[in-house]
């Protein structure tokens, strides 16, 4: 409860633009007919689009959002039964911290923690950076909880 985060807002201008680039199709276009295992798109609530290949674009936001392009207090939710996707940008959402565990197949390391000794490493050398130093200066040194986020080893997930 102590590292709980409550979200402020994304920008969704690019991720429209990013799902229709990972051939997700507008709505006008979509007949339920000819595509009814389609997996329903959702932004914020919106109904934006279909795919027929989800498990592909879910792979490519969370790399998004790992690798910080996207704000990692966007959410994320893929319901397989209900076959929906939804991407939640909006403000008001509570947060909480997860360790990210591998489930790349493909990897090395699936079904293990991403967290690794050099985070870990690079969490106990900022015990090493000196209390005197200038404040704005010593936070672009400090790797800590921030590091841990940027590299993509804790996200942030809310109740969805």
């Amino acid at each position: 409860a102590l590292m709980c985060y409550v979200s402020v807002g994304a920008p969704v201008e690019g991720i429209v633009d990013f799902l229709f680039q990972r051939q997700m199709e507008s709505l006008e276009e979509y007949d339920p007919l000819t595509s009814p295992h389609a997996t329903k798109i959702f932004l914020n609530g919106v109904w934006v689009g279909i795919h027929r290949n989800p498990a592909h674009l879910v792979a490519a936001v969370q790399s998004l959002r790992r690798k910080q392009v996207i704000a990692h207090e966007v959410s994320l939710v893929r319901d397989i039964r209900d076959r929906e996707f939804k991407i939640l940008t909006d403000q008001g959402r509570v947060l909480r911290p997860l360790f990210v565990v591998e489930n790349d197949v493909k990897s090395q390391i699936c079904g293990e923690l991403v967290l690794n000794k050099e985070h870990a490493e690079k969490l106990e050398a900022d015990r090493d950076i000196p209390l005197d130093m200038d404040k704005d200066e010593r936070e672009k040194k400090t790797f800590g909880w921030h590091g841990l986020v940027n590299e993509g080893v804790v996200e942030y997930v809310d109740a969805d």
